[in-house]
């Protein structure tokens, strides 16, 4: 689990990185994004998602496996929900709201930039109110909700 963990560390810092190289941790140049003058960041946006699409599906049909893993790349595609809808809503306005999604404002807080703190504050008050929700049971009685993500877990035990 070590090399997932030490993995996972040089990723987000190369993610950070990029994040702000690219601009994306501007609160002018997204909320310039937002308002529709200027399409820069929409731009990278497209190119990701297509980069993304293809390779994805190239792996896949090559039979590749995760380097971490070693299991099989694939993922399940599940039809939209309400809570998708609302989810994507509450992301948005907190988006529009405070100009910075969640992966700038960590490197926003990697660069020192105080006044992300507190936007910090309420990504992390937003998870944990969705987590106190998954795990209260229902009005019914019944068992908790526990939400899952979708696919393959990972092993119980990963030997390093």
């Amino acid at each position: 689990m070590t090399r997932v963990r030490i993995a996972s560390v040089l990723l987000g810092a190369g993610f950070g990185f990029l994040l702000s190289w690219g601009q994306f941790i501007d609160p002018d140049r997204i909320r310039d994004m937002l308002l529709l003058r200027d399409a820069y960041m929409w731009e990278m946006f497209a190119t990701a998602v297509a980069v993304a699409f293809v390779a994805l599906r190239l792996l896949k049909r090559a039979g590749a496996r995760s380097l971490l893993t070693g299991q099989p790349v694939s993922w399940s595609t599940a039809r939209p929900e309400r809570r998708h809808v609302v989810g994507a809503a509450i992301f948005g306005a907190g988006w529009a709201v405070s100009d910075v999604c969640p992966g700038p404002v960590a490197a926003q807080i990697g660069q020192g930039i105080a006044w992300s703190i507190p936007l910090l504050a309420g990504v992390a008050l937003g998870i944990l109110l969705r987590l106190r929700r998954d795990e209260a049971p229902s009005r019914a009685g019944a068992a908790p909700r526990i939400a899952t993500p979708p696919g393959p877990a990972l092993p119980a035990s990963n030997p390093d």
